[in-house]
């Protein structure tokens, strides 16, 4: 509860700081309309914001991106980083980056400085192993629950995204944290809910046959949303004569002019989204709006500026809910009065088939909203989204990123021994094996597993089952050698 109280006011101050920049520069950019000095000037802060951000990122490149998959990494062992720097360098990098306008979302910068900020608590209340991993997965939890009002999808999120098992000292933690968190951030933020929108009726079962088509919609929206997203860089790589700060001025510039005559579609997405419910704009408006997201999404992203996705994918999410809506309304299949319960739905589906988390996205979108109506159409088209993604060959796309920033895992025998625990998914390579037909990473020994609570010494003759948990013993620099490993052959 300490650690959600720290990172509540961490975050918290977060979003203030984004707010109150952001709001400056957008007034800036209306002045600027009419006068040609204020374009100059315009001009002139974004450059150094760019400049300055992209000397943060060189100082400590863990501070890159969403700082999801560097969470990630850091819990499973494959990544090791001084908390501090990222705190202070994650929170100005993170609040310049997204007040200036780039499509960037808060979440993941919220989550990482959680995070540090846990990370920083248990170095100073000096907790080691098992322990500080509990308490740094807290505050990440915490980080999220600040930054959406969402305690409860904030501790899926961890247990379902970043150890995709339910670990019971984990969700104890994070679930402590995020409340205590979400207490300092509705304190200071209020009690209404971040996306909170008005509408009066569920969407009836003779319309769940168009859901199907929603869902399919999404899928591959997201599928192609995630390879974009996933490979830019890689195209970038081959215009190898263009320096790397080009990449990170090119957003900058380009997001002048959205500041000034569309700034309603800058930022992160949440006042677009609660803007399109309000108002629900014509076809033509919405496919704008989705070209535009989709394309400066994507470009402010890879230049591996401090902000997330998180937020942006919602928002894509909603766009694309909202055209399929307004082409049911054309063909008088849908009345408007659901135009909004498309909005809602569509973006728990386009989340959910994009990171693979399917429970966090359905809690995430109804804590979001207020609203427990929309629950059945949520879990319906969030499932075939999910299903459609899957079939395409889609992964989870923060551990593809963190994959992305690490180098191939090598065996290694220094440091203290230490435990990991697996957990052992239906499907998996290891249910119903033996302990000696596993080929288990080298440099780690098989302790015990524990099944319906009772621990067993196992031998290469125990049958490893679906449900189990499996505690190794390795070296401590080896934990993301065995991680990796491992982690294959324990998920489906």
């Amino acid at each position: 509860m300490v650690i959600g109280i720290i990172v509540g006011f961490v975050v918290s101050f977060f979003r203030i700081s984004i707010e109150a920049l952001s709001s400056q520069i957008l007034k800036l950019a209306h002045f600027s309309i009419h006068n040609l000095l204020g374009v100059v000037i315009l001009i002139l802060i974004n450059l150094l914001i760019a400049i300055f951000v992209y000397g943060l990122i060189k100082s400590d490149p863990n501070i890159k991106g969403s700082g999801i998959p560097q969470v990630e990494g850091q819990l499973n062992g494959e990544l090791d980083y001084s908390w501090l720097s990222v705190l202070i360098k994650k929170f100005i990098g993170g609040v310049l980056s997204i007040s200036s306008g780039l499509f960037l979302g808060r979440e993941g910068p919220s989550i990482q400085l959680g995070a540090s900020a846990a990370q920083g608590f248990a170095s100073i209340t000096h907790k080691k192993g098992v322990s500080k991993d509990c308490i740094i997965a807290g505050g990440s939890a915490a980080g999220l629950s600040a930054a959406f009002n969402a305690p409860i999808a904030s501790t899926l999120f961890v247990l379902e995204e970043i150890y995709h098992n339910f670990s019971t000292p984990v969700w104890l933690v994070a679930l402590s944290a995020s409340i205590s968190s979400n207490f300092v951030s509705t304190a200071i933020f209020g009690k209404i809910p971040v996306l909170h929108m008005s509408y009066s009726q569920v969407i009836p079962l003779h319309i769940y046959p168009y859901l199907i088509l929603l869902g399919i919609m999404l899928g591959i929206g997201g599928r192609i949303y995630e390879l974009c997203t996933l490979h830019i860089n890689e195209w970038y790589k081959k215009l190898n004569k263009i320096p790397e700060i080009v990449w990170i001025l090119l957003p900058f510039f380009l997001v002048i002019p959205l500041d000034m005559y569309l700034p309603h579609i800058v930022g992160g997405g949440s006042g677009l989204v609660l803007r399109i419910a309000q108002i629900a704009p014509s076809m033509s408006t919405l496919i704008l709006f989705l070209l535009i997201r989709f394309s400066f999404s994507i470009l402010s992203y890879a230049t591996g500026l401090p902000g997330g996705i998180f937020l942006p994918m919602l928002t894509l999410g909603a766009l694309l809910g909202g055209i399929f809506a307004r082409i049911l309304i054309s063909l008088h299949v849908l009345p408007d009065t659901y135009f909004v319960n498309f909005i809602i739905i569509s973006m728990s589906g386009f989340f959910a088939c994009i990171s693979k988390s399917p429970f966090t996205a359905i809690l995430l979108i109804t804590e979001m909203v207020g609203s427990l109506q929309n629950l059945m159409a949520l879990a319906f088209v969030t499932l075939i989204a999910y299903e459609v993604t899957d079939l395409l060959g889609g992964s989870p796309i923060y551990n593809e990123m963190l994959q992305k920033l690490l180098s191939p895992q090598e065996l290694s025998t220094s440091g203290k021994l230490v435990n990991m625990f697996f957990s052992v998914q239906l499907g998996s390579q290891l249910a119903d094996k033996k302990v000696k037909d596993v080929q288990w990473p080298e440099g780690c020994i098989v302790c015990s597993i524990t099944r319906n609570e009772k621990s067993l010494i196992p031998d290469g003759e125990t049958v490893i089952k679906a449900g189990d948990n499996i505690e190794l013993s390795t070296n401590r620099d080896n934990r993301g050698y065995v991680y990796t490993h491992v982690e294959k052959l324990a998920l489906n």
